[in-house]
């Protein structure tokens, strides 16, 4: 049980990457909209047919176009005969109008009124159908009781037929009236009749070449397949079929990516933060793809994606970033129409902020990213337009305008950045080059404090930076590093040698005890002075271990001249640590032991400064200090040779120039 209980605690961490994949890849099937719709082609009318000649794959109706419908529809709601029935009250009412005393006519005027009225009834005052403009060529079907007798429209009196005035605008009432249930039957007979396909294609029959002109006529047949493909698709159309095989190849992407962290960068995949991280970026911009697909799949270029590889960039490097954009495209590919367009556009342009990003020192550098960004958009849909139209006439303003957008909005990766960094706790390059500059409170209260370890953490952040852009590692962070890693002196910085412009050295009134613990005591004064100027636990790192767990070696020295039995307590002598544990806080400590002591020889020869060199260095190596951090033999030795080289650069003999008598 012991067993199980330790070997799962083991896995812990594994179990729990696997699980945030898992639960992504989850999330992003479930919220994105799922069609029931089959195989759709990629075309354009008049454009080129690019794939593989298409052959049908079965029989099919050749669907007429919605056009041509309209067409035939019109055309038969002109020859569907009109019902009507005659209303024996309209005469009479219209004579009891007349007689109503509400016109003022004389009895001349009443008399002829009266005789057109009649004129007008013999041969039928009919009422005009809703929707039909006029009765010319129609034919009028006129019902006594289930009895009908043909006529055409022009044998009756309409509305349309009379001068305007009082007779037709206030007196008449149709006598013919339409029967509207038995006209919209015969014209439901008529629609029912239409045929909505014009002829079959067979299974086999050729449809379009490769580098073919897709006409209208072609087109009309490959939207045709496409809905036979959809109603095909339908009747064997399972959701939990289609979300597996979406959640299956989001998982295969999530693999992919496990795999290149484990290979290519195994700190990254080690930190559950940083997993963390990636895993809610992705599911952040899949969530706000899949809000803009449900509202209208169109948009879905409005999407800023551009964010995931910029933030990656920014937090990691160009090659993480990369990947991890890949793996969204891929992801997202599979659930947005237009995959092949999809992939194109945030691929290509995902690669152009990468490189933009590579130089990224200041915050305003994003308007350029965005300008970068809205380019390469503007110009991979101009391109796509030239392949397939061969000319301008197809381009449309509002892609453009949605292309422009998209840049604007990804200059939300600057809040974000903000953001995450504080969350997560994970320091960011752009912090970093922030912190870099002499002008920060914590530098400018060390220069003018401590001005002499000032110039010492510079000289070290300067060599450092070089040595760690020779052997591999973050440069940047290691510049950082050593600039804030002596800011504990501030305290009290006359008790250390390179702050000390007199004779005069507070040591002389202190036993070794006493001294020894204020030059440990920087190191922990400097993680408070670092807490209180908010610098990230990444600088804070070199603080702690640029002495490791090395002793005060002058004081301890001088204890042991006291004491040579080694009797005293040897943890007073002793800095807190801990020894480093990366790359970068390991070359801190190597180059800020070297530089100091490089700087207090007397004779700067290159005998002397190899000798030197090659003794802290094995001191370090054999007291253990370098156990921790991942440097090989070669690393060291590559260590070795460049210090060499720079403190002699730095410390080299100079001539003596003659003095000359004026």
């Amino acid at each position: 049980m012991n067993n199980i209980i330790t070997a799962t605690v083991k896995r812990l961490p594994l179990l729990y990457k696997v699980l945030i994949m898992l639960v992504t890849a989850v999330a992003i099937v479930v919220i994105f909209p799922h069609t029931s719709h089959g195989l759709h082609y990629d075309y354009k009318v008049g454009a080129v047919w690019r794939d593989a000649d298409l052959v049908a794959p079965y029989d099919f109706a050749v669907l007429k176009s919605a056009d041509e419908i309209r067409g035939e529809e019109e055309s038969e709601r002109h020859k569907a005969i009109l019902y009507y029935r005659e209303d024996s009250t309209a005469r009479a009412t219209a004579l009891q109008r007349l007689e109503s005393g509400r016109w003022r006519l004389d009895g001349s005027e009443r008399r002829r009124l009266k005789r057109q009225m009649d004129s007008i009834y013999r041969s039928g005052y009919i009422a005009m159908p809703e929707g039909v403009g006029s009765l010319d060529g129609r034919e009028v079907v006129l019902l006594q009781g289930n009895v009908g007798s043909m006529h055409k429209g022009s044998d009756f009196v309409s509305f349309a037929d009379l001068d305007a005035g009082l007779l037709r605008d206030s007196l008449l009432v149709p006598n013919l009236v339409p029967d509207e249930a038995r006209t919209a039957l015969e014209l439901d007979s008529r629609l029912s009749q239409i045929s909505y396909s014009s002829q079959m294609v067979m299974a086999g029959d050729h449809i379009v070449s490769k580098g073919e002109e897709v006409s209208e006529e072609k087109a009309q047949i490959i939207r045709s397949l496409e809905a036979e493909n959809d109603r095909r698709f339908s009747d064997s159309f399972s959701l939990a079929g289609q979300m597996a095989g979406q959640l299956l190849l989001a998982i295969i992407a999530f693999t992919a990516l496990y795999m290149f962290l484990k290979n290519t960068r195994h700190p990254i995949l080690e930190d559950n933060r940083k997993v963390t991280f990636v895993m809610l970026t992705i599911l952040l911009m899949s969530a706000i793809v899949a809000l803009v697909t449900r509202v209208n799949p169109d948009w879905v270029l409005l999407v800023p994606l551009c964010i995931v590889p910029i933030l990656m960039r920014v937090f990691f490097d160009m090659r993480v970033a990369l990947y991890i954009h890949l793996t969204t495209v891929i992801i997202l590919a599979n659930l947005v129409p237009n995959a092949f367009e999809f992939i194109f556009y945030q691929l290509i342009t995902g690669m152009m902020s990468i490189i933009a990003v590579r130089d990224l020192e200041r915050r305003s550098q994003f308007f350029v990213l965005s300008l970068v960004i809205f380019i390469s958009y503007s110009f991979i849909y101009t391109a796509g337009v030239l392949s397939q139209d061969t000319n301008l006439h197809a381009i449309t303003v509002d892609r453009y305008l949605m292309f422009f957008l998209n840049a604007l909005l990804t200059l939300m990766a600057y809040p974000l950045i903000y953001v995450f960094e504080k969350f997560f706790g994970i320091t960011t390059s752009l912090t970093l080059m922030e912190l870099s500059s002499t002008s920060h409170p914590a530098l400018r209260e060390l220069s003018q404090k401590a001005p002499g370890t000032f110039q010492h953490s510079v000289q070290v952040a300067n060599i450092a930076e070089d040595l760690v852009g020779e052997i591999g590692g973050d440069s940047l962070l290691t510049k950082v590093g050593a600039l804030y890693h002596d800011i504990g002196k501030v305290r009290n910085p006359f008790y250390f040698t390179e702050n000390q412009s007199s004779d005069f050295n507070p040591h002389n009134e202190l036993d070794y005890a006493e001294s020894a613990q204020i030059i440990t005591a920087h190191v922990t004064d400097g993680l408070e002075l670092a807490r209180r100027y908010h610098l990230p636990s990444e600088v804070q790192d070199f603080i702690r271990t640029h002495h490791g767990t090395t002793y005060t070696g002058y004081f301890y020295a001088k204890e042991l001249e006291c004491h040579p039995d080694g009797n005293f307590d040897k943890s007073l002598f002793r800095y807190p640590g801990p020894r480093p544990y990366s790359r970068e806080t390991a070359v801190v400590m190597i180059v800020d032991t070297v530089e100091a002591a490089c700087r207090s020889l007397k004779v700067h020869s290159k005998e002397a400064t190899d000798e030197m060199i090659d003794r802290l260095i094995d001191g370090k190596v054999q007291a253990g200090q370098l156990d921790n951090c991942p440097l090989t033999y070669g690393d060291i030795a590559r260590i070795r040779k460049f210090l060499k080289e720079k403190m002699m650069s730095i410390y080299h003999v100079r001539v003596e120039y003659p003095t000359v008598k004026s």
